[in-house]
This record gives C-alpha cells, structure tokens and sequence, in this order.
C-alpha cells in the first residue's frame, strides 16, 4: 500500500460538480492499493496515517502533533493510479489491485482506520 498524506484547513470529493465528501482541519490522504497487499500492509498505513507527526504541537513546536493528537478530520480516496509503471509514453496500471478486489480491501481498510480512531472523523470514497 502507499498512501499520500496531505495536512488541509479543508478538502473535498467532487463528482460532476457535486460535493460528495468533505473535511475541514485535517488530512486528505489518496491511498493506493496494489495486487499483494495483505492486512499486515492496511494495519501498517493504518498505524503511521494517525502517528505521523505532521502538524504543529501544542506549544507551537513544528511537526510535533499527529491528526489523532488533534483529533482532525480524515478525507480517504482511493487511487489505482499510485501504482503506475511508465512504458515508454504510456501508463501502465498492472501493479495496482484490480477494481473488485480493491473495493473491499479498502472498504476494511476504512474499517479498520475507524475502529483505531474516532469513525465520525474518517470520510471515505472509492474513485475507481
């Protein structure tokens, strides 16, 4: 799995121009799943997407708070595209956990974020 952690005053998923998703203070993390990613790897993203140190801590020391210290808002969106490999001029996307298995790898990845954190604070889509 990779996941692209992002700190955002605010973020959100559009589809046609309709908000389907959104967050305020928080992260936006674009999360990539590829074919032989186990549980093991979910916990593993799981663990440093709520551990990172990526806001400013109480006292105002830089990089010394994680989202779960803030208790911030989480905007999840799946992302095949990660796991490109670069033929040439063309993308190729044979890495990436094909579209059945991905849904519900990252539906239980989803699961599995909420029940390590507070699940009113994590938003979810899967853009495929």
């Amino acid at each position: 799995m990779k996941a692209v952690i992002q700190r955002v005053s605010k973020a959100s998923v559009s589809v046609d121009g309709e908000i389907i998703s959104s967050i305020g203070n928080g992260l936006c993390v674009l999360i990539g799943i590829k074919r032989d990613d186990e549980v093991a790897d979910m916990k593993y993203i799981v663990r440093k997407i709520l551990n990172t140190k990526i806001f400013d801590g109480d006292k105002g020391k830089r990089w010394g708070a994680s989202v779960a210290d803030k208790k911030y808002e989480i905007l999840c969106i799946s992302q095949f595209t990660l796991y490109h490999v670069l033929k040439g001029n063309k993308l190729d996307f044979h890495r990436a956990m094909p579209a059945q298995e991905s849904e519900s790898f990252y539906m239980n990845f989803l699961a599995e974020l909420r029940k390590e954190y507070v699940p009113e604070l994590i938003k979810g889509n899967m853009i495929v």
